[in-house]
């Protein structure tokens, strides 16, 4: 059963990773080999996980054919949205809620491998959906 501890459980596995491949890489990297390294510390520490997913769009009740596509899908729980950038840019903050709602996820990191300390930059989201899950 799904429960906000274990979606918390999850992230922070996330982290440990995202911490893991920034140690080893350091900024300066594109985007995609975070992804890829991302993908190898998931594999090693045995955590499900899928790439470039692609979700579908409903407007109105109607499916939109034009596809979102999530970097990182974790335990089919956490969207995890990489960014190699010099600046993160509001945007990218409401890209990442706009996925979480159309996905009917219930939480998101979004993480900057361009940056000294990526934990004190990593932006978590929570939608409406963590917040009906079970504490315990």
């Amino acid at each position: 059963m799904l429960t906000k501890k274990l979606v918390n459980q999850i992230s922070y596995e996330v982290v440990g990773c995202a911490i893991a491949v920034h140690k080893e890489l350091g900024p300066g990297m594109l985007e995609s080999i975070y992804e890829d390294c991302m993908c190898i510390e998931f594999e090693e520490k045995g955590i499900k996980f899928q790439r470039q997913v692609p979700i579908e769009l409903n407007y109105k009740g109607r499916k939109i054919n034009r596809q979102l596509k999530l970097d990182l899908l974790v335990e089919n729980t956490v969207i995890v949205e990489l960014k190699a950038v010099e600046m993160m840019n509001p945007i990218y903050t409401a890209q990442l809620l706009s996925y979480l709602n159309q996905a009917k996820l219930p939480k998101g990191l979004l993480i900057n491998f361009n940056e000294t300390n990526i934990v004190n930059t990593m932006i978590p989201l929570v939608s409406k959906y963590f917040k009906n899950l079970p504490d315990q």
